[in-house]
């Protein structure tokens, strides 16, 4: 600040300077040093999981050449869908600390509910669709409700939610305990349904793409404007090309199969929208901060019991719709939906992609990354015939591997001064 700014200052006094300003008049040579630093102090961000889905698809693909194929990536993206959805619920509740263990069981509701409404009592399907995802969404209330105004543990209030909502979706589905869906219904194309046409994909990733460097290019204009840091044209392009590298790449690869898949369409949507959330809304801003101190929040004026019910509300919500997914991905609702591995799998998706056990770190971009780590290691197993037993172990190792990542980046952050 200068003298100019503040004519109480004194004239030897040293003028405040945003670092991250610093970071950028250096050019690269900065942002190499900002990158060491952040490695000394174990900030590693996305870094292990890009660095092991790379190793994973570099070990499978030579054992297996049609690993990274367009036909078996295809399928994987479609496949991550239904628990990459519900993941993002789940790093909601994990920027609290908290952990919300029913959303396997509100998922096979959610289908349960569906496929009742829809095909029993022939109920238009969009409204049987409404229903199952008011219904998560209020499941997931009830939740927050019990643990923020009652104050009972969220762990112990969501497992009786997960024997709960089991008993419910069994008892809703009746004692035939399946019900097969329209292959053709709404629910049915969720994961069936590809946009063949090439310039779909070519056309989303280029629209996604430019908005990216519009949004960019004119908030750093508004910054300028104000006198606070901005990236540099260079740097805005530079990212640009980044982002084109990974949505042509994808529209590439869907294109030589069937075409864009509309799951992974409305997967990204729901990212995109979630990131929205987090990082430029008020909300988001106060999940952050409750989950680095509780107290803090309250003193600061934040309605901790509002935020908490509302969070668990969105995990609910998230997993009605992976449920519907799921529902879609197999056609039909049934006994075993939300049961099995799925709860582990989410869970380990939201960790393993980069949110703290801890909270108050994380994006739900890290749902995406998490995913594709877990989807792609079943993938892979599969194709060598591995067994099942044998794909739990590798997928708990992986999951234990991320979480003394996580603990250990904790420390580090600590001995730096950090957290």
């Amino acid at each position: 600040m200068s003298r100019l700014a503040n004519p109480a200052a004194p004239a030897d006094a040293i003028p405040v300077v945003d670092p991250r300003l610093l970071v950028r008049e250096q050019g690269l040579s900065g942002y190499l040093s900002e990158f060491g630093r952040k490695m000394k102090a174990g900030d590693l961000g996305s870094i292990p999981v890009v660095v092991g889905l790379i190793v994973i698809w570099a070990i499978f693909q030579s054992l297996n050449s049609n690993f990274l194929s367009p036909e078996n990536l295809s399928n994987i993206a479609i496949t991550m869908v239904a628990t990459g959805m519900i993941a993002v619920g789940i790093i909601f509740v994990l920027l609290l600390g908290e952990i919300d263990l029913s959303v396997g069981s509100v998922s096979g509701v959610s289908g349960a509910i569906v496929a009742v409404l829809a095909v029993t009592h022939g109920v238009n399907e969009w409204l049987a669709i409404l229903a199952a995802v008011a219904g998560g969404a209020l499941i997931g209330a009830i939740h927050g409700f019990f643990f923020a105004r009652i104050g009972a543990p969220a762990f112990a209030v969501t497992l009786s939610g997960l024997l709960f909502w089991s008993g419910a979706m069994l008892q809703i589905l009746g004692s035939n305990g399946t019900i097969n869906l329209d292959p053709d219904g709404v629910v049915g194309q969720l994961t069936t349904y590809y946009f063949s046409d090439v310039a779909a994909g070519y056309g989303l990733a280029a629209l996604a793409t430019a908005v990216y460097f519009l949004a960019t290019f004119f908030d750093n204009r508004r910054r300028a404007a104000a006198g606070v840091p901005s990236r540099p044209l260079s740097e805005i392009l530079l990212r640009t090309g980044l982002l084109a590298v990974f949505t042509f790449g994808p529209a590439i690869v869907f294109n030589q199969y069937k075409g864009l898949p509309l799951a992974v369409v409305l997967f990204v949507v729901a990212l995109v929208g979630t990131d929205f959330l987090l990082r430029r809304t008020t909300f988001g801003r106060n999940v952050f901060a409750l989950g680095g101190s509780v107290e803090a929040s309250r003193r600061a004026g934040i309605n901790v019991n509002a935020i908490r019910i509302a969070v668990f509300s969105i995990s609910g919500t998230f997993a009605a719709i992976g449920g519907l997914f799921w529902a879609s991905k197999i056609a039909a609702a049934n006994q075993s939906a939300g049961a099995g591995d799925l709860l582990m799998n989410v869970i380990a998706a939201a960790v393993i992609g980069g949110t703290s056990l801890f909270g108050g770190r994380g994006r739900t971009w890290n749902a995406l990354l998490g995913v594709m780590v877990i989807t792609s290691i079943q993938y892979g197993l599969a194709l060598e015939g591995i067994a099942t037993p044998i794909q739990y172990m590798i997928t708990g190792a992986v999951l234990l591997a991320t979480v003394v990542i996580d603990s250990v980046t904790r420390k580090t952050q600590k001995t730096a001064g950090r957290a």
